[in-house]
């Protein structure tokens, strides 16, 4: 069976990428082929990979940085790089700029039907994948530290990677009052800095008025109450966003 995921994610984004893939494959039984194919590189020296993840998951992909969140949360067991002589679509050998329909699709729809075995794909590769540098979730003397890892674009809610456990643990902090500091900055540069309660819903904030949340993956996120934080404070995510939150004095 094929399933379409998304082809949504902006031209050229590969940290989008790979937030869409470590949100995506934990939901999927082991065995699954996954195609992700954002790849500006395309035709450079760049490697074309198959990813076994330690939970027995695929992942076919360039190796541009694809796999970074993946490598983070699931584990990498081991890396192939495709063997192109063998793993192409026939004649297609004067293509450099399809290789996500004469290398990529080809090669995980071979893997998935089992015409080819994981061996089959290539070498072994003993080198780490890829990486893009990011702000991993961490607390560190009573300051939450984090990445804008994504919008949600409707609504322009922040949603960040600081998840449920960090977060009640940041609660354990003594504080006197239901309100937090954000610093959201950009490569280093502050773009928005402000004070908002903590709420379970909305609608406990008057509209307009900022807050923060627990988001549908039970990340710590914020938002304007029928408003667009994003568009509003020109916040946007990525490997180059970050957050400090603080409770307030």
């Amino acid at each position: 069976k094929l399933y379409d995921l998304t082809h949504e994610i902006p031209a050229y984004n590969i940290w989008e990428a790979a937030y869409r893939l470590d949100q995506t494959v934990p939901y999927w039984p082991a065995g699954t082929v996954f195609v992700s194919v954002v790849d500006p590189g395309v035709g450079t020296e760049r490697k074309s990979v198959v990813v076994k993840t330690k939970t027995g998951h695929f992942i076919v992909t360039p190796d541009n940085g694809t796999l970074t969140l993946i490598a983070h949360s699931l584990g990498i067991d081991s890396v192939r790089e495709i063997d192109e002589v063998i793993n192409r679509r026939k004649n297609s050998g004067a293509s450099y700029t399809f290789h996500g329909r004469d290398v990529y699709a080809y090669t995980a729809a071979r893997l998935a039907a089992h015409v080819i075995s994981y061996n089959q794909i290539g070498a072994i590769i003993n080198t780490p994948v890829t990486q893009l540098a990011y702000q991993k979730a961490t607390m560190d003397n009573a300051i939450l530290k984090g990445n804008i890892s994504i919008l949600d674009i409707q609504y322009g809610n922040l949603w960040t990677n600081v998840d449920q456990s960090l977060w009640k643990q940041f609660v354990q902090i003594p504080h006197t009052k239901n309100s937090i500091t954000v610093t959201i900055s950009q490569k280093n540069k502050i773009v928005y800095q402000g004070s908002m309660p903590f709420e379970n819903t909305f609608g406990a904030v008057a509209v307009g008025k900022p807050l923060a949340y627990l988001n549908s993956l039970m990340n710590l996120s914020f938002a304007l109450n029928q408003g667009s934080m994003a568009n509003k404070f020109n916040i946007a995510a990525g490997p180059n966003w970050n957050v400090a939150v603080r409770w307030s004095k």
